[in-house]
């Protein structure tokens, strides 16, 4: 008389030597549309950063520019969280970079600022969109370096200055500028600096701190100090976001060159 065996699946047979574990079950691919949902998100933001700042929206559109890069670093963390990462992701999210990150910066810059150089002639107006599809080409440069290189390069660092730091120098810019009342056009001379220099920055070989480096020994945590800095810059941002970002930004975009530099000198 066969005893029945509890501890063993459904489908597997008692008879034989070996038994037949059941197939595993498929894994729900719905979870796969939560971090490309994110994604989504992020270029819906930058999409609409180009149409507020066609219409002359421009606050609008730099806060839709931050938007994007939150929603940019949120998706790949949820992809990571559920195991979901897959080629498809990578290469989407990378696609919704250049636009939120590439084209939108480039063309609030042009629509602020970059137009208005068509004041000083018919040369210098043709400057104006090409300086602003010189930072979109470095953008899209930038992003497909870090594509090829990405299982290649020491995760401390970024070889230049990252897509999303970039795009925030440039909107936190236009965005203080509109939040002091101040005219594009007066700043168009300014506004060419501001783009060029971000454009180049992205395609240089300076290194940038990611950020991601190694837990000490203590794990993830950090100095009292550090977690005090970060209450004072949130209580900052919620009273001048625009100034507060510019400035954050602007010190991380420096602090390539002052590194390279003070390297160079201890050489």
């Amino acid at each position: 008389m066969n005893e029945r065996r509890d501890d063993l699946p459904d489908d597997a047979s008692v008879d034989g030597a070996s038994t037949v574990a059941a197939p595993p079950r498929p894994r729900n691919r719905s979870i796969y549309l939560l971090p490309n949902l994110f994604t989504t998100g992020g270029l819906f933001a930058g999409f609409f950063a180009i149409i507020a700042a066609s219409q002359g929206r421009f606050e609008a559109a730099c806060v839709a520019i931050f938007i994007a890069a939150i929603l940019d670093g949120v998706d790949g963390r949820v992809a990571r969280l559920t195991n979901t990462q897959s080629e498809f992701g990578v290469q989407y999210d990378s696609l919704a970079d250049l636009v939120s990150f590439g084209m939108a910066p480039a063309l609030v810059m042009y629509y602020w600022a970059l137009s208005s150089l068509k004041l000083d002639g018919v040369t210098a107006g043709k400057i104006g969109w090409l300086t602003a599809f010189l930072y979109a080409a470095c953008a899209a440069l930038r992003l497909a370096r870090f594509n090829s290189q990405v299982a290649q390069v020491d995760k401390r660092w970024f070889i230049g200055l990252a897509s999303p730091a970039a795009a925030a120098v440039m909107s936190s810019f236009v965005w203080t500028c509109v939040d002091l009342g101040l005219d594009g056009a007066q700043l168009r001379h300014v506004a060419i600096g501001v783009t060029v220099v971000a454009a180049l920055l992205m395609v240089s070989r300076i290194r940038y701190n990611s950020f991601k480096g190694a837990r000490g020994p203590r794990g993830d945590r950090v100095p009292f100090f550090a977690i005090v800095v970060v209450v004072a810059v949130l209580i900052a941002l919620v009273l001048d976001p625009p100034k507060v970002l510019l400035a954050a930004f602007a010190l991380y975009a420096l602090s390539g060159p002052a590194f390279w530099l003070r390297r160079r000198r201890g050489a």
